[in-house]
């Protein structure tokens, strides 16, 4: 009976841990992201020297939570921007198989990438500091969205809604130019303006 016992009890903690280890990391990562996600709305409305704890609230989870994922804040910020670009760049293909033309996907994803570059533009006096840290992300900007650009564009241009000679980098260089000082003219409608910048890449049918 002991040694019977004894054997369940060592098969369901391997079982159970093995189980248990992808459940605790595929958790650990959404919760990683509802942390990111709050914290990137939060830099939109209040900058990104806003008080942790609205971060905390908007999440739903505790001050000590935020800190125990990100010890400081110059690591939150790397950790969103990352989390920014990157959903931004698995957005375009994603977008690309549902949207009824490229012209309309590449419309889409462009205000994606406004809004990516309302939360960037919130960054830009930490993003210019001195902490190595921030060294790199500039480069993996261009690496990861550029090329989701171009694939975009391309599609357009193959289904004939675009001229051909439309370079990504360009575009994306256009529509940041365009939302600079958006945050502080309410004025100023940047995403009009984006959005007849891209309507008026259609060609003339």
């Amino acid at each position: 009976m002991l040694s019977n016992g004894g054997s369940g009890a060592v098969n369901d903690s391997y079982g159970g841990a093995g189980h248990a280890a992808p459940r605790k990391r595929a958790d650990a990562r959404r919760n990683e992201r509802t942390l990111l996600d709050a914290a990137a709305a939060v830099f939109v409305i209040s900058g990104v020297e806003a008080p942790v704890r609205d971060i905390a609230a908007r999440a739903g989870v505790g001050v000590a939570t935020i800190y125990r994922h990100f010890p400081t804040r110059a690591d939150l910020i790397l950790a969103v921007y990352r989390h920014q670009v990157e959903a931004c760049a698995e957005a375009g293909p994603a977008l690309l198989a549902s949207s009824a033309t490229p012209h309309a996907a590449l419309g889409r994803w462009i205000n994606l990438f406004v809004d990516f570059l309302v939360t960037k533009h919130g960054l830009a006096a930490v993003l210019q500091s001195d902490d190595a840290g921030f060294d790199t992300l500039h480069a993996y900007f261009i690496d990861r969205l550029v090329p989701v650009c171009a694939q975009l564009l391309e599609a357009a241009a193959v289904a004939g809604e675009i001229r051909s000679d439309m370079d990504a980098y360009e575009l994306m260089r256009g529509v940041g130019n365009l939302c600079i000082g958006a945050d502080n003219n309410p004025r100023y409608d940047a995403r009009r303006l984006v959005e007849l910048l891209i309507a008026g890449l259609r060609l003339p049918r």
